[in-house]
Order: structure tokens, then sequence, then C-alpha cells
């Protein structure tokens, strides 16, 4: 049959049939377009929350930071607590912030060759090797006085393939001994921990220093922390530790968000009579991994 034979109802269902199918094709683009922008809806709304729980947590870990200085800026200088924490809530956020003298880490600059070694052998390395990075930490640090020390610890930099040599100078930051020759990454990052740069003195606290400061003391167990000769109402400190604590404190701040994000920041701060200001802060590090803290009393140490 010819198409001018075709009746005017035949000719109309054939329209509508295409009319049909072209409808469906539009809603299904309308629904494909709705779920994109659904999408991109939802992807902006969890990135503003990001971003808001981020400028949140800057504020609260300022907060800690400061209620922990505040705390030991408010007791004389005598009677200054080491060690303690501070929690509190405020908005849709919990925090804790965890405050422990730098008296309790190893000075990279100011640290004798055996207690660092001692640091070494205690986190695994042969003795032999414990007192060649020993050396090179403190080549580092040091002076050189004449030209031939000077060529000999360079040319073991550029043995190594590095090109740069010793600093000559005290550590500016502990991530420094990531650049010392022969030492072993795996080396060096198990000692970060242990070490800083704003002890300020050869000794270590001798109650705040943790198991593997004390074990890296020579001449005596990590489990004596005391000197021969201590009693419940006199302590002695063992050689190579002392009762007073630093001006430079580390601080630990951990916010936890009602929705489940956890933020987490770490600062030293340099607490003294700075006149308006009763501390300044050394170093800052954010974004820091730090483990849930396990469920218990929480106490501060005896002052």
């Amino acid at each position: 049959m010819s198409p001018a034979c075709l009746s005017a109802p035949t000719r109309r269902k054939g329209e509508r049939g295409f009319i049909l199918v072209a409808v469906l094709w539009i809603l299904a683009a309308l629904a494909t377009l709705v779920s994109i922008y659904a999408v991109h809806v939802s992807t902006t709304a969890l990135a503003a929350s990001a971003r808001d729980d981020a400028v949140l947590a800057r504020g609260l870990v300022t907060a800690g930071v400061e209620l922990a200085a505040y705390r030991i800026a408010a007791s004389p200088k005598q009677a200054r607590p080491t060690r303690g924490e501070i929690a509190f809530r405020m908005g849709r956020a919990r925090v804790l912030a965890t405050f422990l003298n730098e008296a309790a880490r190893i000075d990279l600059n100011a640290a004798s060759r055996e207690l660092l070694a001692g640091l070494f052998t205690t986190l695994g390395a042969q003795a032999a090797d414990a007192d060649r990075y020993a050396d090179r930490v403190v080549a580092w640090r040091s002076p050189s006085s004449t030209v031939s020390a000077i060529d000999g610890e360079a040319g073991l930099y550029r043995q190594a393939g590095l090109d740069y040599g010793p600093r000559g100078g005290a550590f500016v930051h502990a991530d420094e001994l990531w650049l010392v020759a022969e030492l072993p990454p795996g080396l060096v990052e198990r000692a970060l921990p242990y070490v800083t740069v704003f002890n300020g003195r050869p000794e270590i606290h001798a109650r705040d220093a943790g198991p593997v400061v004390l074990a890296a003391l020579p001449g005596a167990p990590a489990e004596a922390p005391l000197a021969r000769g201590a009693t419940p109402d006199r302590e002695v400190a063992r050689p190579g530790t002392t009762f007073e604590g630093s001006d430079a404190v580390r601080v630990t701040v951990r916010v936890d968000f009602d929705n489940g994000r956890t933020q987490a920041a770490e600062a030293v701060v340099l607490v003294r009579d700075f006149g308006d200001e009763p501390y300044r802060v050394l170093s800052w590090r954010e974004d820091l991994d730090i483990p849930t803290p396990a469920a218990g009393p929480r106490r501060e140490a005896p002052r």
C-alpha cells in the first residue's frame, strides 16, 4: 500500500508513537541531568563541611595550645607542671590537649655522643654502627677546626652521592636528622619521636622521659630512673638526668567532631615572660596521625 493510501487514523497513530519516543528520551535526559546535579550538590556540601571543620579545628587547636601554656605559666617557675592534659568540649567537637616538657626528649644539639649512641643501640642498631651514627650526628652539629676534618667529613657525603656536606652548626629542626650521612632511613624514622632541638640541655628529665630515652642513658638500666641513694622522701637524679624542666613544652591537640572526623596538631611552645605574651610558638605541625586514646580515667601527673 502506498503512503498516499494510508488513512488519516493510521498516520496519527504513527505520529503519536514518534512523539512518545521523543518524550521518553527527553525524560531520560532530564533524569540524568538531575542525578548529576544531585551528585554535584552532595559533593559540594561535603567539601564545604570539611572546610568548615578544618577552620573550626584550627581555632580549637589554638585554644588547646593556649590553655596548656596558660596552665603552665600560671604556676611559679619552680612548681610548673612538666606534663598534663586538658579536655573540653566546644560546639560540635571534643578537644584533648596533652603537654609534655621537651626535657623528656634527647636534644640533638646538646646530647653527648654516648647518649646518642645509646639511643641508636636501643632502637636496634649494632653497637659499632651506633657509635658511627653518633659520630655523624656530632660532626653535623660541630664546627670543624681543621681543614682536614672538614674535607674528611665532607668526603663521606660525597661518597654517599650527596651534593651537600655537614652543616657545621646546630640542628635547626629535628627533621634534619634525615640529612645526616650514613644514617639508615628506618633508624631515623624510629628516632624522631625521641629527639628534639628545643630541650637546650644535655640531660633528660628523670621522671618524664619514656622507657626508650631512659634506656639510652649509658651505664644504668632503664628501670632505674633515679640514682642509688634515692628514697621516697628524697629523689636523686641519676647521671645524665635532671628534675628541672625546660622552658619548651610540646603540646599535642586532638579534635574529635561529632560527625566522626578527627584532626590533630602538635606545637612546641616556649613558656616565658614575654611581656604581653606568656609563650611563643617554636614549631607547629598539623595533620598528625594520632591513635585513638585508650579509655579510662584521665589524670595529670604529679607536679
